[in-house]
């Protein structure tokens, strides 16, 4: 392995030296974190109707899918991405389908084994990124998926399957998450899986029998837990749905603990506005783009709009340089694409390299306004999160002139406009 991964009090190194201390105009204060994106679709497959993501102009297949997000890796490597969560259950395509529908699980009912299918791809990421120097977050658990665990015995059985496997390999650039937001409803199946006081049993599970590699937990957005954290390597917290403030105050729980640990944001949203919040308090953030990311077949690479503002925006945190952007390209009005559309949905937002420079941004469709959005991701038909949204009502036809105005903190207004095209 070429990437070794270690704790030194609340920051990480990478083969002895501090995270990001090896990029020469990276402010000092960033070394040792750990910035990361959520790419939990990275092994996904459906074993009940995987015809179904033949979409967005792309023929899904799972190992076209693995060999796309490691052909993506040094694309974020070079703009400061150092790790990636990828789940052996995956996570849900909360847009577009019902993750009950999906059987996306390698674990047999008693958890006595996994697919061989999915260990083969995830080994084969978890190698590329130690070939780019990057980590990754392996989560065990995904709410829905385990439905396929017979009970809390299967349950402890799997995490010791799992994490007897990852030891087996000598990985040395993985951090093991147990679950993803333990808290959720469809974990209550599982009390083991669902309690603080379950999860710390298999917290210490996970860590044995992986011999040592550094184990978290997740919750929902805003949700610690102080006996998680402290059975914690590295604790895991989501941002979704915080403001700024709420935000500030769950790091603030997370950075009380003692000893002093690691605090790993590995899921909050496409609200870049968040990651200089991280930044500031010393904690690694957590990029999650719902829409490019986590609906099959996801776009694994930088794609324009969000994904490239959050890579410009990182890559200016950490001092990399990039090519200058013209105040104009700023500014996109995304979901718009010809092929980004399913079963005649669209999800429309603006996308904005600065998001917290706008006050507020208005949506017309032929110059009829159609809504306003107020927060970031600046979302058309937001559901009150911000990583979720309704699609848009009517089918849009192409030859649709649509138009985001843009108004800025400054006084000035952007207007950013698309004509449709056919898919």
């Amino acid at each position: 392995m070429k990437t070794k991964l270690s704790i030194d009090g609340d920051r990480f190194r990478i083969n002895g030296s501090l995270v990001y201390s090896e990029l020469p105009h990276a402010d000092p204060s960033c070394h040792g974190l750990l910035m990361n994106a959520r790419m939990i679709q990275g092994v996904f497959d459906d074993k009940a109707e995987p015809e179904r993501f033949q979409r967005f102009g792309k023929h899904f297949s799972p190992e076209q899918n693995t060999d796309d997000l490691i052909a993506a890796l040094p694309q974020w490597y070079a703009h400061g991405l150092r790790a990636i969560t990828v789940g052996f259950q995956g996570g849900g395509p909360c847009f577009t389908v019902d993750n009950n529908t999906i059987e996306n699980n390698p674990y047999a009912a008693d958890g006595s084994s996994l697919d061989p299918r999915y260990l083969s791809r995830m080994e084969k990421l978890i190698r590329a990124a130690d070939d780019e120097g990057m980590v990754v977050i392996v989560s065990l658990f995904y709410g829905a998926q385990t439905r396929f665990l017979r009970d809390d015995k299967a349950v402890m059985q799997a995490v010791k399957t799992a994490a007897n496997w990852l030891r087996d390999q000598e990985f040395t650039n993985v951090i093991l998450e147990v679950a993803n937001e333990h808290d959720i409803p469809d974990f209550r199946r599982h009390p083991i899986l669902y309690t603080e006081e379950g999860m710390v049993t298999l917290l210490e599970i996970a860590r044995r029998e992986s011999g040592g590699l550094p184990v978290g937990c997740s919750g929902t957005g805003g949700y610690f837990s102080f006996e998680v954290a402290n059975t914690s390597d590295v604790i895991l917290i989501h941002g979704n749905d915080q403001s700024p403030q709420r935000l500030y105050n769950l790091i603030q729980k997370a950075k009380a603990v003692r000893p002093k640990r690691p605090v790993v944001i590995n899921e909050d949203s496409q609200a870049i506005s968040r990651l200089p919040i991280a930044f500031r308090e010393g904690v690694s953030w957590g990029y999650y783009n719902n829409m490019t990311k986590q609906e099959p077949p996801a776009c694994w690479e930088i794609t324009k709009g969000e994904d490239e503002f959050f890579a410009r925006r990182l890559a200016e945190l950490l001092g990399i340089p990039t090519k200058p952007m013209e105040q104009e390209d700023r500014f996109y009005l995304q979901g718009l694409e010809p092929h980004m559309t399913d079963q005649g949905k669209r999800w429309i937002r603006l996308a904005s390299l600065y998001p917290e420079q706008i006050e507020y941004v208005e949506f017309y469709r032929n110059q009829e306004f159609v809504g306003r959005a107020y927060e970031d991701p600046f979302m058309l038909n937001s559901v009150g999160s911000n990583w979720l949204q309704q699609p848009f009502p009517e089918t849009i036809q192409p030859g649709e002139v649509w138009t985001a105005k843009v108004f800025l903190f400054s006084g000035e207004i952007v207007e950013k406009t698309v004509r449709t095209e056919e898919s």
